[in-house]
């Protein structure tokens, strides 16, 4: 049976998590095991937009090139508006796991909607708290969730770039498709 597994990186500045996008990318790692988030840092003084231009949303503000970027490469993107968060941008299927996760009610107290993502995937609660905190604290957070060897070799890609902290999630066994 195939299993997969997850890989969690999170990175201070948009720069990091830009170059590690590219390196997974360069090395062929599969895009749309990807997934970005972050929250939204505009400042009052940036004018800031959002507005969904056919299949994909786009973005206007400070970093508007680098999220533009990452909706046109990862599959899915949202804006999701999170108490004592603010606005949080997601690229990739960790779209579909916040709104899955806010469906299935598996919110779990003192996470956040991209918390509820991550605890449907069976990331701990301890570790999905802790990237709770990276994204309050303007951290950047990539996640990789596929073949469990897919996942070794996205780990090992990026133990070499710079990054706050990298962490991988267990191997999660699928059940054969009848």
């Amino acid at each position: 049976m195939p299993t997969r597994s997850t890989v969690i990186a999170t990175f201070k500045t948009h720069e990091q998590a830009e170059s590690a996008v590219k390196d997974l990318q360069e090395a062929g790692v599969d895009m749309t095991c990807l997934s970005i988030a972050a929250k939204d840092t505009h400042t009052d003084e940036h004018v800031v937009g959002y507005y969904n231009a056919g299949d994909r949303m786009k973005y206007w503000g400070k970093l508007g090139a680098f999220w533009g970027g990452f909706w046109g490469l990862l599959f899915g993107s949202a804006v999701f508006m999170i108490p004592g968060v603010g606005p949080l941008l997601v690229a990739g299927p960790l779209v579909g796991w916040i709104v899955a996760g806010l469906e299935g009610a598996v919110v779990v107290g003192g996470v956040s909607a991209a918390g509820a993502g991550l605890f449907s995937l069976g990331i701990p609660k301890d570790s999905v708290i802790k990237y709770d905190v990276a994204l309050k604290s303007d951290e950047y957070l990539l996640v990789f969730y596929g073949n469990h060897d897919d996942a070794v070799q996205v780990e090992k890609l990026l133990s070499t770039g710079e990054h706050t902290s990298l962490d991988m999630h267990g191997a999660v066994v699928l059940a054969a498709q009848a």
